[in-house]
């Protein structure tokens, strides 16, 4: 289990941007290597992207934020594509799947919120997921964080 966040790179137009994608392209390569031991690896963390337009409530208000450009998501399916499984999409694969709510214009109450807290599996250990789920209750508890818990559970 590797706990990991990820830079936000805002905004965009500054160094803060290709550190991101720099920082992606490391975990990349990182997350290749481990891969080779075929054993059961679960990254697990905020990784400050939105993946897909479903990810977000209203994908238009991300267009020009790190989190959902075009280079950002590449990034995030080339780790996908070396064989990861987003444990949350695996089981729940609809739009309205949100693990952040701003503390700004009520989002939490409107549900305006966006999937960036991802668990992504190996293949050893996707053969092993039992259930996944967003604990999206703890959000409303008395000072809660803007993040709320991504669980699973593997036998």
């Amino acid at each position: 289990m590797v706990s990991l966040y990820l830079p936000n790179g805002n905004p965009i137009d500054t160094e803060k941007f290709p550190y991101k994608l720099r920082w992606m392209e490391r975990l990349e390569r990182w997350a290749e290597s481990r891969l080779a031991l075929e054993e059961p690896l679960v990254l697990a963390g905020d990784y400050n992207v939105i993946a897909e337009p479903k990810d977000a409530k209203h994908p238009e208000a991300w267009v020009n934020d790190a989190l959902f450009q075009p280079e950002t998501r590449q990034a995030f399916r080339r780790l996908e594509n070396l064989g990861f499984t987003d444990a949350i999409r695996s089981v729940a694969d609809e739009a309205g799947i949100y693990t952040f709510w701003d503390y700004q214009a009520g989002a939490w109450q409107k549900n305006n919120g966006i999937h960036i807290d991802h668990l992504m599996l190996s293949p050893e250990a996707a053969n092993r997921l039992e259930s996944a789920s967003i604990e999206k209750h703890v959000r409303a508890w008395e000072k809660p964080s803007d993040h709320v818990p991504v669980a699973i559970s593997i036998i």
